[in-house]
């Protein structure tokens, strides 16, 4: 049996919050990751269904390694089509914002909506939310924001409407989220509501495929590349890094998505339990760490980078050169190991 974790109030104020309007925007993050797009296309679907103008716009491009999620084509893409991401917001009666906690994460997106009057829906499981919409799902426990979409529908009583594509799209969103199942995901419902998606009969074998085990020929390379020439260890302290600059992603022809995965990879070496991966961007240092066990690294990305996540797996900006984040690493290893020499592998 799958919980009622919402809250009633709340899902009787966005059933009536539904009811009442025919035109609905749904907008996520900024690069948007598989959660963001299942959640999103699949509650998109769930609405059309339910005989509503929905739509999804998003701030900028999905990644081509997820190209495959159904529905990726119908997005209305700011960096793409401005005039109709711009016309598609201020025409919507109700704007759902999903995994999300800040509005700030929807980049250029927020100076079209910040203005508006329209109504806003959270539902999202970061932590932290700002208190800035009509309705706010938060529930940070949940393994993804397409966990949370399932459980609004159950609690609606509108799983009828969950067919196929928007299982495919929920599932897609729930296996990213927990690196193919590995964390995040301990709650015993979270593989009742899997199995509940898989009743619907899409091609399971297929999306796990594209989702988890497709990668272009440079993708490939440029993981070969940092695994054997920029992986540091740390055995004593159970750390791993790696770092890459624009000059090292430029020279594989990066595509975003290409590194999704990367980080993962060092917790793979038994004596490993946490790491980081440092991806230098046009204007910042992109952070990325996973953990295992009780270890959190969210804690450490709010701390020292800006941002914030999961116990497990989290992230977060860092303002600086690379070289400024690599000390910023080793200073937390100092801080978290101070009776720890620091010798790397």
């Amino acid at each position: 049996m799958i919980t009622p974790i919402i809250d009633e109030k709340a899902i009787e104020r966005l059933r009536a919050m539904i009811n009442g309007v025919q035109r609905i925007a749904i907008t996520c993050h900024k690069s948007p990751d598989g959660d963001a797009l299942g959640s999103t296309l699949a509650l998109c679907h769930v609405l059309r269904r339910l005989g509503k103008e929905a739509v999804v716009v998003t701030p900028d491009m999905a990644p081509k390694s997820l190209e495959f999620v159904p529905g990726v084509r119908d997005l209305i893409v700011f960096t793409k089509h401005e005039q109709r991401a711009r016309l598609a917001l201020s025409e919507a009666q109700l704007i759902f914002c999903l995994d999300f906690n800040s509005m700030k994460r929807i980049d250029r997106l927020n100076e079209i909506v910040e203005p508006l009057k329209t109504k806003r829906v959270l539902i999202d499981h970061h932590l932290d939310p700002e208190d800035s919409f009509e309705v706010m799902i938060s529930h940070p426990e949940a393994s993804s924001t397409c966990e949370l979409v399932f459980r609004v529908l159950m609690q609606m009583g509108l799983l009828r409407f969950v067919d196929r594509m928007a299982a495919s799209c929920l599932y897609v969103g729930m296996l990213t989220d927990t690196g193919g199942f590995a964390y995040s995901c301990d709650n015993p419902e979270f593989y009742e509501i899997i199995a509940s998606l898989v009743r619907r009969r899409f091609d399971r074998i297929m999306l796990y495929n594209k989702a988890m085990n497709t990668f272009s020929a440079d993708s490939l390379r440029l993981q070969g590349y940092a695994i054997n020439e920029k992986m540091q260890l740390f055995p004593a302290q159970g750390a791993a890094l790696i770092t890459l600059s624009k000059e090292e992603l430029e020279r594989y022809h990066y595509n975003r998505g290409d590194t999704e995965t990367l980080v993962n990879k060092p917790l793979a070496i038994p004596e490993i339990y946490w790491s980081v991966f440092l991806r230098e961007d046009a204007d910042k240092i992109k952070v990325s760490c996973r953990s295992q066990g009780d270890f959190s690294v969210s804690d450490i990305c709010a701390r020292y980078f800006n941002g914030g996540g999961h116990e497990n797996a989290a992230g977060g900006d860092f303002t600086g050169s690379l070289d400024d984040a690599v000390n910023v690493f080793h200073q937390i290893l100092k801080d978290l190991f101070p009776d720890i020499e620091q010798s790397k592998q």
